[in-house]
């Protein structure tokens, strides 16, 4: 011990980190309390059994845009803990058969490591425009699957080329036309126009309901959140026939 405590000396670090006879305890990264055990994949237990735990909003790319690369990495690792302890409490409620309360706030997590995330991209993106003039992403291309769905494909670099390649070839699997590929898309392709079908009636029906029973509808603000719908259609309708009020 005491020739690590000289070679700690001559190196000037000692204070950097704690040793057995050294009270000072320093650390570099610190983001929440220190617990040491495992309560901090679990909520606080005053929060234990409770019908309602309040959380405020998610972070907004406007707010993230404003602080810089370090607050924006101990963010990030504040919401990996987060997201950590409720998926715990998640996971935890489903085992004793009792209600997860607030379930949103693991959505509210979520979306703030969403936006996160695309705040870092657009840096990211604007860093590398400015030095070499491209964006740094990884490339892709639009391919079509073994089922004939299109995805992104994001190439990457290989030691072996592509046509001598056995392994890259056996785990990627791109379309090829056959009878029950077509089969396949020509019933995929029927099932999302009788979804999108229904949806555009429903919608439809909705908007005669509420022009039925609120006879002041601001016209503007109904065709903002409808905008596939025709109003004066569905005033043209026999089920557009007077108001009434609810009960």
């Amino acid at each position: 011990m005491g020739s690590l405590c000289k070679l700690l000396n001559n190196l000037n670090i000692r204070n950097t980190f704690s040793l057995p006879n050294n009270p000072i305890y320093r650390r570099t990264i610190s983001c929440t309390t220190v617990k040491y055990d495992l309560m901090e994949f679990f909520d606080d237990k005053k929060n234990w059994g409770a019908q309602e735990v309040k959380s405020g909003r998610s972070w907004k790319k406007e707010e993230l845009r404003l602080k810089s690369n370090t607050d924006l990495h101990k963010l990030w690792y504040v919401l990996l803990k987060e997201r950590n302890m409720l998926l715990t409490m998640e996971q935890e409620a489903k085992d004793q058969t009792r209600l997860f309360p607030n379930p949103e706030r693991l959505d509210k997590v979520e979306d703030s490591m969403k936006h996160l995330e695309a705040v870092v991209r657009e840096r990211n993106v604007a860093y590398h425009q400015l030095e070499t003039g491209e964006t740094g992403e990884r490339p892709g291309k639009l391919e079509t699957g073994p089922f004939g769905l299109k995805f992104f494909y994001r190439m990457c670099e290989y030691p072996v080329p592509k046509h001598m390649n056995k392994k890259w070839h056996e785990t990627h699997q791109f379309y090829k036309s056959n009878r029950d590929t077509e089969q396949f898309l020509l019933k995929y392709r029927e099932k999302l126009y009788l979804n999108k079908r229904r949806k555009r009636t429903r919608d439809f029906n909705h908007v005669i309901g509420l022009l039925n029973r609120f006879p002041d509808l601001d016209m503007e603000a109904l065709k903002e959140q409808y905008p596939d719908v025709d109003i004066e259609k569905a005033k043209a309708s026999r089920k557009y026939g007077g108001h009434f009020a609810p009960k």
